[in-house]
């Protein structure tokens, strides 16, 4: 059996464990960077500490590379004349496309969006009165052409304020639903790591929540090269495997952008490169087979260049990574381009060979989950669930607001 046919072949069932509910975190610590850490170096011994130790654990020269991301306030609530509550959650934008320049539209702007309670919206917009930066706006939500599970929907409103200043005043931080509650004030701080400042995320990067400004000027302290990347998180990572085998379940897409310095720090590396959270992770790896595809297709187009979800398993991995970024290094100077933006479906399973880290900052997933087979396929498929019933047998907090793990190769 070929490579890509025993990666799709995986049972999901095979990453299962007890999650009892009581050891999800509801909440952080007050001090994030006193949560406890689990440390390992593959095929060496278990250790556990706090996150503020994490400085003096990685390698010398190590470069540390994280999601900017920020999560936006992107639940909103609209509630009908007849006293029906209508959710709206912003997933992506539409009209315009980009992020940056949606965020400052005014008047209009259009999002691919889930609806709750969408039976109740027979037709017509919804609106919404609010305050604004001093004025008073009206809201309209106008849905349109359905996508799958999602919907189009058209936001419009009076006053000279933009989108973003819309959803600073009407929007909620969405959660993750495995926390079974609802959002809390102290969620709109909590939720975003101490590094983000690039609007777009509906889920946080959630393995950068531990880092504080002490622990990251303990790092410059140390030397430790620290480096930022984007990637947009969906509502997709908190999708379930639903399939009996991963081969069935289809990877959400996720906008990234690195930067051309990013590029080339990474190619003139004198250390291993670590990633904080599965999203850099992701996003790190996915490089390589951007650089692949513009080995053989030098001019190759946005589309050719999207990363798609079985890409490293049935595609012949014939150049060095070296090589593969400075092919996009290249592809970036023909354009007169600062950054590579694009898109990424990668799924990174047992059987993935990670060519660009050494190691990651990583919280603990859920059970059937991608980022699980993500973990998996780093610390080795036996080697994942020893290091789960460890943290079960001693207490660690799981899941977004829970504990921290150090992977090292």
């Amino acid at each position: 059996m070929n490579t890509i046919d025993k990666v799709r072949n995986l049972r999901i069932s095979d990453y299962n464990y007890p999650l009892p509910d009581q050891r999800i975190a509801k909440h952080p610590l007050a001090d994030r960077e006193q949560c406890k850490l689990l440390h390992y170096n593959v095929g060496g011994e278990i250790s556990e500490g706090h996150f503020y130790d994490v400085p003096g654990l990685l390698p010398e020269k190590a470069m540390l590379v994280y999601n900017n991301t920020r999560v936006i306030n992107a639940r909103l609530r609209f509630r009908k004349a007849t006293g029906s509550t209508i959710e709206i959650f912003c997933l992506e934008p539409v009209a315009p496309a980009d992020y940056q320049l949606i965020f400052q539209t005014t008047q209009s702007c259009t999002w691919l969006c889930l609806v709750g309670n969408s039976k109740r919206w027979k037709q017509g917009p919804l609106s919404q009165q609010l305050e604004v930066e001093g004025k008073t706006v009206t809201v309209e939500a106008n849905r349109g052409e359905r996508r799958g599970n999602s919907f189009e929907i058209e936001f419009t409103w009076n006053g000279d304020v933009t989108f973003a200043s819309i959803l600073e005043a009407i929007g909620e931080i969405p959660i993750p639903p495995y926390l079974n509650r609802g959002t809390e004030a102290s969620d709109s701080a909590d939720y975003q790591t101490v590094y983000s400042h690039i609007d777009g995320s509906v889920a946080a990067p959630t393995a950068g929540l531990h880092f504080t400004d002490e622990v990251l000027a303990e790092c410059d302290k140390r030397g430790i090269i620290r480096r930022e990347l984007t990637l947009h998180v969906g509502a997709g990572t908190f999708q379930p495997v639903k399939s009996e085998s991963i081969g069935e379940h289809e990877m959400h897409h996720e906008f990234i952008s690195v930067q051309r310095s990013l590029l080339m720090d990474l190619i003139n590396a004198d250390g291993p490169v670590v990633a904080v959270g599965t999203t850099s992770v992701r996003t790190l790896e996915s490089l390589y087979y951007v650089g692949q595809v513009l080995e053989e297709n030098p001019d190759a187009d946005e589309e050719m260049l999207t990363v798609k979800q079985w890409m490293p398993y049935s595609t012949p991995c014939e150049i060095t990574t070296k090589k593969a970024l400075q092919n996009i290094v290249d592809y970036l100077d023909r354009h007169n381009a600062d950054a590579y933006m694009g898109s990424t479906q990668l799924m990174i399973a047992p059987g993935f060979q990670y060519r660009i880290i050494s190691g990651m900052i990583t919280n603990f997933h859920q059970p059937q989950s991608t980022l699980l087979l993500l973990v998996s396929a780093f610390v080795g498929e036996n080697n994942w669930r020893m290091l789960y019933d460890y943290a079960l047998d001693h207490d660690f907090r799981f899941l977004s607001y829970g504990d921290a793990c150090l992977f090292l190769k």
